[in-house]
C-alpha cells in the first residue's frame, strides 16, 4: 500500500495531463521526448508525483532506448515492483514506493554493477541538482 493517498481528482489537479497519464494510468511517454535524457548534472531524480528521492545522477547512463535509464535506485525502499502483463508480454513494472506512481520498467540487460536497466518515463521524474 502506498504511503501517500490522494483521490483521482487530487492527482489530476496536482499533475500535468501527461504526468497524470503516465503516473496514475500506467502510460508511457514517447521515446526521446524527455529533456531528462540529456541531463548530465550531479543531483537527484525524484518522483514527479510526490518528490520522493528515487535515482542518484551517478547511476544514470545512456541506454540508447530514448528514456532516462539507471542501473539502481537510490536505496531499496525507494521503488517497488510488480508484474506487468500488458502489451502481450510479461515485464517488471517499477513504481514509487511512497505514492505508487508508475515510473517505468526494469530489465535485466543493464550495465555493471547491477546488470539492471531501470527504464523510466522522464515525465514521471523531476531533477533536483546538487547545490554547489
Amino acid at each position: 500500500m502506498s504511503k501517500i493517498e490522494k483521490t483521482d481528482a487530487e492527482w489530476q489537479q496536482s499533475l500535468s495531463p501527461e504526468a497524470y497519464r503516465v503516473l496514475r494510468e500506467h502510460g508511457t511517454e514517447r521515446a526521446g521526448t524527455s529533456p531528462l535524457n540529456r541531463e548530465k548534472r550531479q543531483g537527484m531524480f525524484v518522483c514527479a508525483g510526490c518528490g520522493k528521492e528515487l535515482f542518484a545522477s551517478d547511476t544514470k547512463y545512456e541506454s540508447g532506448t530514448g528514456w532516462p535509464s539507471f542501473f539502481a535506485p537510490v536505496n531499496a525502499e525507494a521503488v517497488g515492483t510488480s508484474v506487468d502483463r500488458s502489451w502481450f508480454s510479461t515485464r517488471t513494472e517499477v513504481h514509487c514506493a511512497d505514492c505508487g506512481g508508475h515510473l517505468g520498467h526494469v530489465f535485466p540487460d543493464g550495465p555493471k554493477p547491477t546488470g539492471l536497466r531501470y527504464c523510466m518515463n522522464g515525465v514521471a521524474l523531476d531533477f533536483k541538482p546538487d547545490k554547489t
